[in-house]
């Protein structure tokens, strides 16, 4: 099997996990090598996520590195049988690779918790808005480059929606809510939208009002990806240049902690859809 020339996400996140597992054992990348009968350079490729594995080899390998958590070892071994190809797949080539993670990231959570300050997170956004937001991109997008975004952006919303929806908790920041991306009569069906959609009970809107103050992480917005394990957890970062992945265990413990402070900042849930539909009125 040829070396895997751009490996997602997912598949360098499997590889890492095995070499954390590996570390914590104090067992080399060649006594390793030894447990599968493979070349001793096969390992650092696997870790690297260039090279597949089997859920077979990844269970030999958790024994013996004397992992006990039997949760985790499942959830990897799963992640090395993956076969099929998600509808993300079809955006491949079309979109950066780092856009396609996020998809894949999102569909494979057991939980999802967005803070943003400026923006309306992308899982809550109407085409229109959406549509707007991405007009303002810094060179143009090209047309079908704006309509690819466009629609992974609206399928990517589909895990709100499935027969087993994630639970999702959105925190914004009012600034975000006043924001009018595509003039006022898109900015209130987007408010609208919100109000519906925090109807639901796997989906819980908060928000940050002006009269809280300054607040840690201001201008910064992220999504803490909870996954079955906490183990396997994982922080997405926007900006400008993209998308950034955080899976570090003192990088996943500040976010929880900064999760937690900006919970303390945001209104309840049911004067927080009363906040939201005040604005959405003065429309």
């Amino acid at each position: 099997m040829p070396p895997r020339s751009s490996p997602t996400a997912r598949q360098q996140r499997l590889g890492s996990e095995l070499r954390k597992l590996r570390e914590q054992s104090g067992m080399s990348a060649q006594q390793a090598a030894a447990l599968l009968g493979v070349d001793r350079t096969r390992i650092p490729h696997i870790e690297s996520g260039r090279f597949g594995i089997s859920a077979e080899r990844v269970r030999t390998l958790a024994f013996n590195y004397g992992c006990p958590d039997t949760g985790l070892v499942d959830l990897l071994a799963g992640m090395a049988h993956e076969r099929d190809r998600g509808w993300w797949e079809e955006h491949r080539g079309l979109l950066p690779p780092a856009l396609i993670d996020i998809a894949e990231l999102e569909y494979h959570a057991s939980a999802l918790h967005t803070a943003v300050t400026t923006h309306i997170p992308g899982l809550l956004q109407t085409e229109d808005h959406a549509r707007a937001v991405f007009d303002t991109a810094v060179p143009p997008l090209p047309d079908p480059d704006l309509e690819a975004r466009l629609a992974l952006r609206l399928r990517r919303q589909e895990v709100l929606e499935r027969d087993r929806p994630i639970g999702y908790e959105a925190v914004i920041h009012e600034a975000a809510l006043r924001m009018q991306f595509g003039g006022p009569k898109v900015a209130r069906a987007q408010l609208e939208h919100i109000l519906a959609r925090s109807e639901r009970d796997t989906v819980s809107v908060r928000v940050i009002p002006f009269a809280a103050g300054g607040f840690p992480g201001a201008g910064q917005s992220f999504t803490y990806v909870a996954a079955p394990v906490a183990q396997l957890d994982t922080v997405q970062l926007d900006s400008s240049h993209g998308s950034l992945l955080l899976d570090a265990d003192m990088q996943l413990r500040r976010y929880r902690g900064l999760l937690d402070r900006l919970r303390g900042l945001a209104l309840p849930v049911d004067e927080s859809r009363a906040f939201v539909r005040t604005i959405a009125e003065d429309l």
